[in-house]
């Protein structure tokens, strides 16, 4: 298994920046293909980024292409999501999650993931 825990969400501005991370520990976190997830009051969780194993893949919804920037270090078992140009409608619970695979692959379905971490909550003020 696989323990996670986001950090790095708040309140900010339209137009600020913030980056996220999401710690891993336990089980070989390059094992790992991982994701960004959230969620809006009254929404259903949505996928917004992800990364494969290695890093070389990355994949991102079409809302927060050029803003967002996931990116994974496998010797500190980190993942960060770097967002810019926030807007009103980024506000949500950002959850990291992972799903152990070696393929070359990013996935987007949140049922293919088996570990969650609690989120991160993220408030853009207008």
């Amino acid at each position: 298994q696989v323990q996670l825990v986001e950090s790095g969400g708040g309140l900010v501005q339209a137009g600020d920046s913030l980056r996220l991370s999401c710690a891993a520990s336990g089980r070989r976190f390059s094992n790992y293909a991982m994701g960004w997830f959230r969620q809006a009051p009254g929404k259903e969780r949505e996928f917004v980024s992800g990364i494969n194993w290695s890093g070389s893949i990355r994949d991102y919804v079409d809302s927060v292409k050029g803003r967002f920037s996931v990116s994974r270090d496998n010797v500190d078992n980190m993942m960060h999501l770097q967002m810019i140009s926030l807007k009103p409608e980024d506000t949500a619970v950002y959850y990291c999650a992972a799903r152990e695979s070696l393929e070359r692959t990013v996935y987007r379905n949140s049922a293919r993931y088996d570990f969650w971490g609690p989120g991160t909550q993220v408030v853009v003020a207008s």
